[in-house]
């Protein structure tokens, strides 16, 4: 009862914060958390109330629907009715929530004069990266505005080179235990990276290693999960939580409150390696808290959270402060790091690029395990399970719906497939931020009844939807984010037997071989995409000679008993552990 009163404290917290400095930010992500299922047709309801009105409420039921052409058009509407500076200040907010820059600053230009403007121009500033010049919007500012200064300020000390400080500690390691240092985790969030992380665990466990993961501080009350307990055995694997009532207000504070915390449960637990991952900010912790106990640490290098980040801005994004002090601050930890851990070629290269030596840089690629290692239901009996037409040729994915990947190019050449191939259908599996965008393109093209859009499944039903497929698809954007990293759920779908079609990228080509276990194709190429998934539902023979390809490579190469092997043996070498 304690930590659940606990949790609602450090809940309470967060939401005012939020509340203060960026409410409509705080609503929009109050509803990602939801089924796109559900708030979907919701908002799309709500906005239809008021087809014509830039109030707060309707231009967030458009943004949240998906329609993005409706959402332009109240502003378009908002503008030619010249409304307020207040009404106008609203409507930028509404519009950096929903990531229309351009018409952020057509209403800030509007909202000249009004008390929280300088509010409103800094977050814009922050947006496009530039972090000095949002904090310097809001020099000489009073009440929420001087709070909202302060954080600002934190943040860019923590970029521009702050650290945690702790005392010398005396420990004595024992043998073969890691710690792991974690953003998030099962049984609370099951994104790839998760389940990366989950399978890393316990095949370690398996390999003879004592595992302890321990999460983020405020993880996962942050993300609405206000029951939890302050530690969760998955699977005989030890997650610990770090579930204070109160967290500092300011990001170098709880940077340096989650060492602290991390330090004492490291003192419990004596570990002879400490063992985190991306982004830099874990390498903060992980890097001072090894330091005190005076044993090695890992930075395990699993995505280019920079380039991310910069994916949803445009080209300019990546000449900003905010970009170059990331970019600094990751090549920083990657060199201080006594092992750095990655997924791929691409991502060593570029690991390279930034001054580390590649003597110390182990490739543990994304791998399969558990129930990937048995032998694939037949596409028939999968598609039963599932409720699924048995008869029918499925193509799709299992993915985070977010814009690089690509997905609305799948939608448009399933429309091009679609009068060719009558028992065409599109499986779409997995929710995020452009869930209901791709919802609406499927209900403008007509295809609604031949699409199912399942949603986010547990593993065991993702792992069904895998062997559903005919040809499970991967069509990301060509950025440099999607140029580096290799995803997991491909090498999941080659392990189901089933042939993958991949936009020809960097990191794609580490996984799909072109003619040997499927198909490269231009990137952003619905027309060509189309091609190729026809010249492959028109042989099945073909379909499944690249599908046995696959699953064979996979499961002589990519195992996660073999990466943990891997890594074992690297962590000895690191202290003769």
């Amino acid at each position: 009862m304690i930590q659940v009163i606990n949790n609602f404290k450090l809940a309470a917290g967060t939401v005012i914060e939020h509340m203060t400095e960026a409410p409509f930010m705080l609503v929009l992500l109050m509803l990602r958390r939801l089924p796109s299922s559900v708030i979907g047709p919701a908002a799309t309801t709500v906005a239809r109330v008021a087809p014509g009105s830039a109030k707060p409420l309707f231009l967030l039921a458009s943004h949240a629907s998906g329609d993005t052409g409706g959402l332009v058009k109240r502003f378009e509407n908002a503008v030619a009715q010249t409304i307020t500076p207040s009404q106008a200040r609203r409507a930028s907010e509404v519009a950096l929530a929903a990531d229309q820059p351009k018409w952020a600053d057509i209403f800030l230009r509007h909202a000249a004069g009004t008390r929280q403007a300088p509010a409103t121009r800094a977050r814009r500033k922050w947006y496009d990266g530039d972090m000095t010049g949002a904090v310097e919007a809001l020099t000489g500012q009073s009440a929420g505005m001087a709070r909202q200064r302060k954080r600002l300020e934190s943040e860019l000390r923590v970029f521009q080179g702050w650290r945690p400080v702790l005392p010398k500690m005396i420990s004595v390691p024992q043998p073969r235990r890691v710690m792991h240092l974690l953003t998030n985790s099962v049984p609370h969030t099951g994104s790839g990276y998760a389940r990366r992380t989950h399978s890393i665990l316990t095949s370690q466990q398996k390999s003879g290693w004592e595992a302890l993961a321990v999460t983020r501080l405020g993880y996962p009350v942050q993300i609405g999960a206000l029951t939890a307990r302050n530690s969760d055995v998955v699977d005989g694997v030890h997650y610990q939580r770090l579930l204070p009532s109160t967290m500092a207000k300011s990001m170098d504070g709880r940077l340096q409150q989650q060492a602290d915390e991390l330090l004492k449960v490291a003192l419990s637990f004596k570990p002879a390696v400490l063992h985190t991952t991306t982004h830099f900010v874990n390498g903060l912790v992980a890097r001072e808290v090894a330091s005190s106990l005076d044993i090695p640490w890992v930075y395990e290098v699993r995505g280019q959270l920079a380039d991310t980040w910069a994916s949803t801005r445009g080209d300019e994004a990546r000449r900003s402060e905010r970009y170059r002090l990331f970019m600094e601050r990751e090549a920083e930890v990657m060199r201080s790091a006594d092992l750095v851990v990655t997924l791929g070629e691409a991502m060593k290269r570029n690991i390279v690029a930034s001054g580390v030596s590649a003597s110390k840089i182990l490739i543990c690629p994304n791998a399969i395990g558990g129930s990937y290692l048995n032998e694939p239901l037949q596409r028939s009996a999968a598609r039963l399970a599932l409720g699924l037409d048995p008869e029918g040729l499925y193509i799709g994915t299992v993915s985070s719906l977010v814009d690089y990947e690509g997905i609305d190019d799948l939608v448009t050449a399933f429309a091009l497939l679609a009068p060719r191939l009558s028992k065409l259908k599109l499986v779409v599996v997995g929710d995020g931020a452009a869930a209901p965008a791709l919802q609406d393109q499927v209900r403008r093209l007509g295809l609604l009844e031949r699409t199912h859009f399942a949603g986010r499944v547990p593993p065991q039903q993702a792992h069904l939807y895998h062997q559903a497929l005919d040809i499970f698809v991967v069509p990301r954007k060509d950025l440099a984010v999607t140029r580096a990293v290799t995803p997991l759920k491909p090498v999941e779908a080659l392990a189901s037997g089933r042939p993958v079609v991949a936009s020809d990228l960097d990191a794609l080509r580490e996984i799909v071989h072109d003619g040997v276990n499927g198909r490269l194709v231009a990137a952003q190429d619905p027309q060509a995409l189309a091609e190729s998934l026809f010249e492959l539902l028109d042989d099945e023979g073909l379909r499944l000679r690249l599908g046995a390809a696959g699953r064979r490579e996979v499961l002589a190469t990519r195992t996660w008993k073999a990466n943990a092997d891997l890594c074992g043996k690297a962590y000895e070498t690191l202290r003769g552990n």
